[in-house]
């Protein structure tokens, strides 16, 4: 029988010894850093130095936005590298040849759907020539450059290419809601910043739902008055964000939500409500589905609609319009004696029937001003003309339902990125699957996706560690071929792109060291950081069971708010681990071992900073958990090195300590149990065969 204590304090001073002498690491693997990763690519030979009379020529017909897409580009090239540029911007007089990038445009693309986006990069030994369709293409070319800058031994320095690039769909979005906390023009900016870097083209800008209208309207000033609590965007911002977004080749689709999710419509025009006789709504503070809905026999309602759709219609100059369309139980409806008289006497059975006659409305309002209307998977019913547009959340299958009825769609299931699941699960999610089966022309009506990322537990502070570097990765997933599809690779790409965007103003990254400094009220914050690298939050709605246990004025900079879905600690273990149950490695072991003694000891003087902090109360389980967990994987890890069996009564204990490892703290759960638990679970291999 072994001594569990006795075994634990010998692999502690073997560890010890070990550590002292050598240190462990993991070297990530040699090749370019792009993503998404181009359609073709050659890498030739060779190397092309940058330097301080590095300029840029144009010719073809480029126009203002790409002469400013151009400045900027030098902006960052001189950030990346230090250079002390002797060209500051690029103006009509950078017109000709001769520059060490030229850059040839046929004409200037238009921001809209179907665009050419392509283009072509050559980086030879002369210089850098880049050829597009449109400027807009030109621009993605000048985000491949960037991300193709490697430090060489004299200065930074470009791989010989040659690149052939295009997007796989025309529609890769991010969906952000602003209206259940508001997001302010500066964290829109940057996040479009974001997008382009990672040439992503359309913003879905969700303005409205029970807990705010976020934005000013002229023709109802009540609704913004009394729906936003204070917070929304002007005419004149949202005008500046079509135009920023416009000038990096983004489209900007707006999102109105009707007829449910109307709790802030109805909190400024009551009579536009379901309920017989209410005459008062409230804006809501929790998160959830509720009952609320605009009546759709109402005819006030489609005036107040037509007049602030018109007015939108004006500044959001894209094609597509969003109605929302999701979520309305009808509970409202089903109530009201007037509204079955309607559906009566028009033969409607159901709510969806009487749905699909407020949304055909709604269309034929919206393509007066010539606009095509785009709803969630709700809107789908029969008899709604084929001009709309299905955003799908339900899934591939409904998805695929929508292209084979003849319907354009795109999906979001999959890349719901408020979930916190992994990049891994997004990069898996393809919009058209080898497994669906559609004609040519049905294929052709899938137009991409959209991450989506919903604002129930997220303020402008937060966001940014919610959208990125996940949504790099289906932004590669919507740009790249099918066949790119290398977990690994992806997860090493992805952490470099992650600290590129930091140049945009995201605060993915600084966010989560500013929470924990606010955390450890002045404290040294490493063993919060040890701690909170393998402190996953949790996923999907149970974070906010119900909805009901966070409201939309609660505290947002907690412990949970600054774990991230994807931990490259909690990632660099599970592999060690997976390997050295593979083949047992001796670095694969000493990097576990160090690893685990690190999450051992952390306890100790996590609990000094926890004590002088009240906001961290919370976690002090998690980390002693952590703890234990940490004693079983090294005591596991040394039975298996010593190839001994462990007894049952040691078995049973490690059942007790995974099974308390498996509890949330601070409403987040440790990352790495599982692993642990496969270390453990391979003594048992062990015993089997003896």
């Amino acid at each position: 029988m072994i001594d569990r204590r006795v075994c634990f304090r010998a692999f502690c001073c073997a560890l010890c010894l070990i550590l002292a002498q050598c240190a462990w690491g993991f070297q990530a693997p040699d090749g370019l850093n792009l993503m998404p990763v181009p359609q073709e690519i050659t890498v030739n030979k060779g190397n092309y130095a940058l330097k301080r009379d590095f300029r840029i020529s144009l010719s073809g017909k480029p126009d203002e936005r790409l002469l400013q897409a151009s400045t900027r580009f030098l902006r960052r090239l001189s950030n990346r590298t230090g250079l002390f540029l002797a060209e500051g911007y690029i103006t009509n007089k950078n017109f000709g040849e001769g520059g060490s990038l030229h850059i040839h445009v046929k004409r200037p693309g238009k921001v809209r759907l179907h665009e050419d986006e392509s283009y072509t990069l050559n980086i030879s030994k002369k210089g850098i020539r880049v050829e597009a369709e449109t400027d807009l293409g030109a621009m993605h070319a000048l985000e491949t450059i960037l991300q193709l800058i490697e430090p060489g031994k004299a200065s930074y320095q470009l791989p010989q290419v040659e690149i052939t690039d295009s997007p796989r769909f025309p529609w890769r979005g991010l969906m952000m809601d602003v209206a259940r906390h508001f997001q302010p023009i500066e964290v829109i900016k940057r996040n479009l910043d974001g997008m382009a870097a990672v040439k992503m083209n359309v913003l879905h800008l969700h303005l409205t739902d029970d807990q705010g209208f976020r934005v000013e309207s002229k023709s109802y000033p009540i609704l913004h008055e009394k729906g936003s609590d204070g917070q929304y965007f002007t005419q004149i911002e949202l005008r500046t964000i079509v135009r920023y977004a416009e000038d990096r080749g983004i489209r900007v689709v707006p999102e109105f939500d009707v007829p449910g999710h109307a709790s802030a419509w109805l909190a400024a025009i009551p009579e536009l409500g379901s309920v017989e006789g209410k005459e008062s709504y409230e804006i809501e503070r929790n998160a959830g589905i509720f009952d609320p809905t605009l009546d759709p026999t109402n005819e006030k309602t489609y005036v107040v609609l037509a007049a602030v759709f018109k007015e939108m219609a004006e500044i959001f100059t894209d094609e597509y319009f969003h109605i929302g369309g999701d979520e309305n139980e009808g509970k409202h409806w089903d109530g009201n004696k007037s509204i079955q008289a309607f559906m009566k006497e028009k033969g409607f059975k159901n709510n969806h029937e009487l749905q699909n006659y407020f949304n055909t409305r709604l269309l034929s309002s919206l393509e007066s001003y010539s606009k095509r209307m785009v709803g969630w998977d709700e809107i789908m019913q029969p008899g709604l003309p084929k001009s709309a547009v299905i955003q799908s959340w339900r899934g591939i299958d409904a998805l695929v339902n929508s292209a084979k009825q003849g319907y354009q769609t795109f999906l979001s299931n999959g890349y719901y990125i408020d979930l916190m699941h992994t990049a891994r699960n997004h990069y898996k999610t393809d919009p058209l699957p080898d497994t669906v089966s559609l004609t040519d022309e049905q294929k052709k009506l899938i137009l991409g996706g959209e991450a989506t990322m919903w604002a129930e537990l997220v303020i402008p502070h937060t966001v940014d560690s919610r959208i990125w570097p996940r949504t790099a990765v289906i932004a590669e997933r919507l740009w790249s071929s099918q066949d790119v599809n290398d977990m690994d690779d992806m997860y090493r790409r992805m952490e470099i792109i992650s600290l590129q965007l930091e140049e945009h103003g995201l605060l993915h990254i600084a966010s989560r060291d500013q929470i924990l400094r606010k955390l450890a009220q002045g404290g040294d914050i490493k063993s919060l950081q040890t701690l909170n690298n393998i402190s996953g939050p949790l996923q999907r709605y149970t974070r906010n069971p119900g909805g009901t246990m966070y409201q939309s004025y609660s505290p947002f900079t907690l412990w949970a708010d600054a774990a991230v879905a994807d931990s490259e600690t909690s990632r660099l273990f599970d592999s060690a681990v997976k390997s050295y149950l593979e083949d047992k490695n001796s670095k694969d072991g000493e990097y576990i071992k160090e690893q685990l003694l690190i999450w051992y000891e952390n306890h100790e003087s996590l609990v000094k900073i926890i004590n002088a902090s009240p906001m961290l109360r919370e976690i002090e389980g998690l980390s002693e958990q952590l703890m234990e967990v940490s004693q079983l994987g090294m005591e596991a890890v040394y039975l298996l090195e010593k190839n001994e069996t462990p007894d049952l009564s040691w078995l049973s204990d490690a059942e007790k300590v995974l099974k308390k490892a498996r509890l949330q703290g601070g409403r987040t759960e440790l990352m790495n149990v599982n692993t642990i638990e496969q270390i453990v679970r391979s003594l048992v291999k062990i015993e089997s065969g003896n």
